[in-house]
């Protein structure tokens, strides 16, 4: 019988659609195969109810370029995953990721990175802010599609008209050192020694506009990004640990970039630089009498108050390894310090100023800020690697890092605002829409080369360092890092109960084992 022509239309709308599932079967089989390339152990599809759970738990109340239904197909592209006992690390892990996300803007200057999700009045074009610039390069240096950061660097540098932005120099920044660390991690020489002359004529900027006659940078509280402080104010010219600390880091990262380039009289001059700030900062702002890198007020004082931008120096290993610096740290472990219940006080909690400020207007009088937590956990993980001293363990790291864990959640939910009580965890300013989200500190950069260990270089050298103590957990998985052109996987697996590939610390590169160590320790592998 000879079909009529609704069957043969019928029929060929059938094979129509016979072939739009083929085709969709077959890109979502390529899409999860290409994923499973960069995974040699882990599987993505077993973290997707983080990012269920996250999506579902409030309002969006913000929408960038990268929705929330569209940030698990963005996390299975981008990120690292990691596997381990602790439910609660592995949460906020895969809710750091997911939350920072939501801060990528795709725009007319490329494609940028936000701080607050809603506008605020002192950012500016495309809702940015500089503060925590250096934190955004940190993070984001771990996505496997670097495009993002490329775009962002760039933005601040050029992107007005080939001009610095006109509100880079709003806040302190490691900049130019953020950008190298960057470098260290996906090896892309070309696209950092392109930005040489950018780095300088920066660097020259912050000399005309912050250098004093000793030698020193001054700046506002307010323009470290700290502003309510015991030391100082929103208005005091003030020499500080931090922005000295910065200029020091910046300043080494310049020559370490112009020796790249072949560029010798731009590397001795800014080696030069970074010698003689290292030789002030240990000279004026250290305080014999505190043992500690306090501000120095205008009057030329010291101001007689230990806060925990004094820990800054060892961000970036500026301190001489002496037996007289290291005392400082003795204040990071006692509670007359800066030890309390919800993590790391802002402030020695012994001072009488000690959280005098009021509450709800920015105070880094002794609350607790991610952003300086962030900081510190950088810092004492050079201390405990690098300095020869018998002050602080891992342990200290990782209870600190557990504190700082558990301090992102509100109302049993992953939260991260803006800064909170150091008894109570209670958020400040931190539970409204504008401060949802508050991307100003780091926390999967703190996880893989402080816990974990991984130390980025400038060879072709894989080194491990972790800060995990032995007796913490019996396993953990970070699989599928992006490191120098290749695709890392580092485990460690106790009992070889876990993942099936025996017992041991062990790094694989593109799947392939390059270093096994039976016990959780330092080990250093070549890549392939």
């Amino acid at each position: 019988m000879k079909p009529t022509a609704k069957y043969t239309k019928y029929a060929n709308a059938v094979l129509v659609w016979r072939f739009v599932f083929l085709l969709a079967g077959l890109a979502y089989f390529v899409v999860q195969n290409s994923f499973a390339a960069d995974f040699a152990i882990l599987k993505p599809a077993d973290f997707a109810h983080h990012v269920e759970r996250f999506n579902a738990m409030e309002d969006e109340n913000v929408t960038n370029t990268i929705s929330n239904a569209d940030s698990w197909s963005w996390l299975q592209n981008e990120i690292p995953f990691f596997d381990c006992p602790d439910k609660e690390v592995e949460e906020i892990y895969y809710f750091r990721w997911w939350s920072f996300r939501k801060h990528f803007v795709q725009t007319t200057n490329g494609w940028v990175i936000t701080e607050f999700l809603t506008p605020v009045r002192h950012a500016g074009i495309h809702n940015t802010i500089s503060c925590a610039a250096g934190f955004h390069l940190a993070e984001g240096r771990w996505l496997r599609d670097q495009n993002f950061l490329n775009d962002y660097t760039t933005f601040w540098l050029r992107g007005n008209n080939g001009q610095s932005q006109p509100h880079f120099h709003k806040f302190s920044s490691w900049f130019a050192s953020a950008a190298y660390d960057r470098f260290l991690v996906n090896g892309d020489k070309t696209f950092l020694t392109n930005l040489l002359a950018d780095f300088v004529a920066d660097y020259r900027v912050w000399e005309n506009e912050r250098l004093t006659t000793n030698g020193l940078f001054w700046q506002y509280d307010v323009r470290d990004g700290m502003e309510e402080s015991i030391s100082g104010s929103r208005t005091n010219k003030n020499l500080r640990p931090t922005i000295n600390s910065y200029m020091f880091a910046n300043a080494q990262a310049i020559a370490a970039i112009a020796r790249l380039g072949g560029s010798k009289k731009i590397a001795k001059e800014f080696a030069t630089k970074a010698g003689k700030l290292k030789k002030l900062t240990q000279e004026k702002l250290w305080s014999e009498n505190a043992s500690f890198f306090e501000v120095r007020r205008a009057d030329g004082s010291l101001a007689n108050v230990c806060e925990e931008l004094g820990f800054i120096p060892w961000m970036f290993s500026l301190p001489d390894d002496n037996k007289k610096f290291a005392v400082a740290w003795t204040q990071f472990i006692i509670t007359q310090g800066f030890q309390a219940p919800a993590g790391l006080a802002t402030a020695e909690r012994r001072h009488p100023q000690f959280r005098s400020h009021g509450v709800g207007t920015c105070e880094w009088d002794g609350a607790i800020w991610p952003f300086a937590t962030s900081q510190t956990l950088d810092a004492l993980a050079n201390f405990l690697r690098d300095y020869r001293q018998d002050v602080v363990t891992p342990h200290d790291y990782f209870h600190t890092f557990l504190a700082y864990t558990h301090s992102q959640h509100a109302n049993g939910k992953p939260y991260l605002g803006e800064y909170l009580d150091e008894i109570t965890g209670d958020w400040i300013n931190g539970k409204g829409g504008r401060s949802r989200y508050y991307n100003h500190s780091t926390y999967a950069d703190l996880l893989v080369t402080g816990v974990i260990g991984l130390r980025p270089r400038a060879d072709n050298a894989v080194e491990i360092s972790p800060l995990l103590p032995a007796d913490a957990w019996d396993y953990f998985c970070l699989d599928g890092v992006s490191y120098h052109g290749h695709k890392l996987t580092i485990f460690w697996d106790k009992d070889g109960s876990r993942y099936g590939r025996g017992k041991g610390f062990v790094v694989l590169a593109d799947g392939k084992e390059i270093a096994r160590v039976s016990q959780l320790s330092k080990i250093k592998a070549q890549l392939p």
